[in-house]
């Protein structure tokens, strides 16, 4: 199932963050709103530019970039260094995802799993925290029982 995203929701979304409604900005959210999958930014230009022929790729990052600052938009870490981008709907509380590596889908976890252990831990240290994030990479329910996995990287 699809996350969908129409281009209302993104007006209301954007008009909430005081960031002007533009056709393109709407665009690169309807894009990454159409789905439940992270993607490059490339491949938002690539999807993007069939109905906005004028849209070039810095403008894509300068667009994802501040829908991440926002908080509209999650930035995806995979061990192949690139940066992928995923919509996230649920801006009511902080909470982590799970990436499937094998079929891209990212699911969100539902709350804040950092443990007591962690923040003691950088009491100790002397340290304070002032943000985290936490994501799971791994390989879905669906691509296990299909045996689509992707290759252990902890290794």
């Amino acid at each position: 199932m699809g996350v969908i995203l129409d281009k209302e929701q993104g007006r209301t979304i954007l008009k909430q963050l005081k960031l002007k409604v533009t056709p393109k900005r709407l665009e690169v959210m309807s894009c990454l709103g159409g789905e439940p999958l992270y993607l490059s930014a490339d491949e938002v230009w690539q999807r993007v530019k069939v109905r906005v022929a004028s849209i070039g790729l810095p403008t894509v990052y300068r667009i994802l970039d501040e829908l991440v600052a926002a908080g509209v938009i999650t930035r995806i870490f995979l061990a192949d260094r690139k940066q992928y981008y995923f919509l996230c709907t649920n801006q009511e509380h902080h909470h982590h995802h799970f990436v499937c590596e094998s079929c891209r889908k990212v699911e969100e976890l539902g709350r804040c799993m950092l443990g007591e252990g962690v923040l003691e831990a950088v009491q100790r240290s002397g340290g304070r925290m002032t943000s985290h994030i936490l994501q799971i990479n791994g390989v879905c329910g669906t691509c296990s029982s299909s045996h689509r996995e992707a290759p252990c990287r902890t290794k």
